[in-house]
């Protein structure tokens, strides 16, 4: 089967096409024939050689945390009733290729008339956003910031921050995005490249503190949103796209009394991840949660989508199509 690695760390360039044997399913597991890879920033800073202590990949490796297909094998144990069924599927890598096994439980079946496509861009960032928005608990009428609010998991926050009630500010970079935030329904959008952001968010919530800040953004744009965040808000630093997450002492934010939370909320036990993963698919399936797919890729051009991403290009969720 085909696939793409990483054939060393660095840049886009070092994803490259390979060919492997089919996977085949061992007791308990099912293979599905990959229509769809999910691609996320993680991705990109892996390969790039920041895994670190979390994820201690050594190349050659295969990328990917999530898959989309028809489940095309069973082994013995596996419910033989998933054979011929679309799922998706969390990995902890593999995912660009042609076919993929998984354990059986891992695999969730796509409710009928949500498009495939659909269900596995909501597999990260739809499980990850339900969550921020429960630990979040956001109230009717709190003025709430989402950071990176154009990529994948940022315009599902500001879908779910309205739906709640909230008043909505949505931050990212560039005119492109910022009308793609707008269209998700964000009281008010801002562009964090500019110098007197933080001022335009001022003024978009009368002069206000924020109740709640989702930064998926981190670094300096986190930093200046933690010093927006009104004294007993709620912070949640679980984004890195500048490289660090959101430089914010926990004694300061005790001080304030400020609710602090990072990327450890968003790490899910096998149980929890069934229980968003399940709420995802039946938000999607009643149309109350819809991931923008920005652009695909097919599986050949991965270092293309990687580049996308990096360059701040990339709209909404990227795929790969395979």
């Amino acid at each position: 089967m085909q696939v793409v690695q990483v054939t060393k760390f660095g840049g886009p360039e070092v994803l490259a096409a390979a060919q492997l044997p089919d996977p085949v399913a061992g007791a308990g597991e099912v293979v599905i024939a990959t229509a769809a890879a999910d691609v996320l920033f993680l991705d990109t800073m892996v390969r790039g050689g920041g895994g670190g202590e979390f994820f201690p990949v050594q190349p050659p490796y295969v990328p990917g945390g999530g898959v989309v297909g028809e489940v095309v094998a069973a082994g013995q144990g596996a419910d033989p009733a998933l054979l011929g069924t679309t799922v998706i599927a969390r990995l902890s890598g593999g995912g660009y290729a042609e076919r993929v096994a998984v354990a059986a439980d891992r695999a969730h079946r796509v409710p009928a008339g949500v498009d495939p496509r659909l269900a596995v861009a909501l597999l990260h960032d739809g499980v990850t956003a339900l969550s921020l928005a429960e630990r979040g608990r956001i109230q009717p009428g709190e003025r709430v910031l989402v950071t990176a609010a154009g990529g994948g998991l940022g315009l599902l926050l500001v879908q779910l921050a309205k739906a709640a009630g909230a008043q909505v500010v949505g931050a990212a970079r560039g005119e492109r995005k910022l009308a793609l935030i707008r269209a998700q329904g964000a009281d008010a959008v801002v562009d964090y490249s500019e110098e007197d952001w933080t001022e335009r968010v001022r003024e978009a919530t009368g002069g206000r503190g924020l109740d709640l800040v989702l930064d998926g953004a981190g670094g300096q744009v986190g930093a200046a949103a933690f010093a927006l965040t009104a004294n007993g808000g709620r912070f949640s630093a679980h984004g890195t796209p500048s490289g660090e997450f959101a430089p914010v002492e926990a004694e300061e934010a005790a001080r304030r009394g400020i609710t602090l939370w990072g990327i450890e909320a968003v790490q899910f036990d096998p149980e929890e991840d069934a229980r968003l993963t399940a709420q995802v698919l039946a938000e999607a399936a009643a149309g109350r949660l819809r991931p923008v797919i920005g652009q695909t890729f097919p599986l050949s051009a991965a270092a293309e989508a990687h580049a996308a991403i990096e360059s701040r290009r990339a709209l909404g969720k990227t795929l790969l199509l395979i």
